[in-house]
């Protein structure tokens, strides 16, 4: 049995203060969480998660966000431990574990026995980030995507998914969610592509985003175009685009394992500025 001496706590709207300070020690890495609480705060049923905090309010040292990902945020041991037990004892509700390396293993470690076995785990992801233009052209034939192009798109966002995670996000609800989740995007103009003759040859999208910072998702060519540079220019646009209409700071994370994309980052002019590890259910 897991146990701890300060266990974790649910943080509420009194804690809002502490929680973008927070926050703010990391933006690149922490965007994600950042992102979510700028935009809804810290209520339940309004962030469609709970935030777990250690430490006592004014003196927060750690916070794991819970919902359909697990994500621990500036967790060092004791908080990792409170933080296990507290998922452990709420049981397994997330599909994913994801974030910094130093938090997500340790964390890993003790849910195994209790979560286990993981479909994957992704131990080493690098964490990217360009603070200024790319170092190559960027395509000018990738732009945002219309709101009428909806059907155009999701057929290329399904097909990235699939590939990345290795299940389809069609399962269950016939891909209801999934469908507005690319609609949300579209919508706040953080979907682009490069659409010829009604075919999606590249695509990504800015998925978590903060004044300071946002984080590119779902780089995908189409099969039949791939090896061609169409990602390196690609993602320049991408880049363009978002660091003019979204943030100035551009950051992602890719597997470790994937030569060929971490290549077309760095051409691009991405560097590393941390390492993720995911835990895939």
């Amino acid at each position: 049995m897991l146990r701890t001496s300060t266990p974790a706590r649910l943080l509420d709207s009194r804690d809002l203060d502490d929680v973008l300070t927070l926050l703010a020690r990391d933006p690149v890495a922490d965007v994600f969480v950042a992102s979510r609480v700028q935009q809804v705060g810290l209520l339940e049923s309004r962030l469609g998660a709970q935030i777990w905090g250690f430490g006592e309010r004014g003196a927060l040292e750690a916070l794991c966000y819970s919902g359909a990902n697990l994500v621990p945020v500036q967790a060092g041991a004791a908080a990792v431990r409170a933080f296990a037990e507290q998922a452990r004892r709420q049981g397994r509700r997330c599909s994913s574990i994801v974030g910094s390396s130093a938090s997500v293993r340790p964390l890993w470690d003790l849910l195994a026995p209790h979560w286990g076995p993981a479909r994957e785990v992704r131990h080493s992801q690098p964490l990217l980030a360009l603070d200024g233009p790319p170092r190559v052209a960027a395509d000018p034939a990738v732009r945002p995507v219309r709101p009428d192009e909806i059907d155009v798109l999701l057929p290329a966002c399904i097909a990235m998914f699939t590939e990345e995670i290795g299940v389809s996000p069609t399962a269950g609800d016939s891909g209801k969610l999934y469908r507005a989740r690319v609609q949300e995007l579209i919508a706040a103009g953080r979907a682009y592509a490069r659409i010829d003759n009604g075919q999606v040859l590249f695509k990504a999208e800015v998925g978590a985003a903060t004044a300071e910072v946002c984080q590119i998702q779902g780089v995908w060519v189409h099969p039949t175009l791939r090896g061609r540079g169409l990602s390196i220019a690609g993602t320049a646009a991408v880049v363009e685009l978002a660091r003019s209409r979204v943030a100035p700071v551009v950051s992602l994370y890719v597997n470790d394992f994937n030569e060929a994309a971490r290549r077309a980052y760095a051409r691009v002019g991405f560097s590393l500025v941390g390492g993720f590890t995911s835990v895939l259910f």
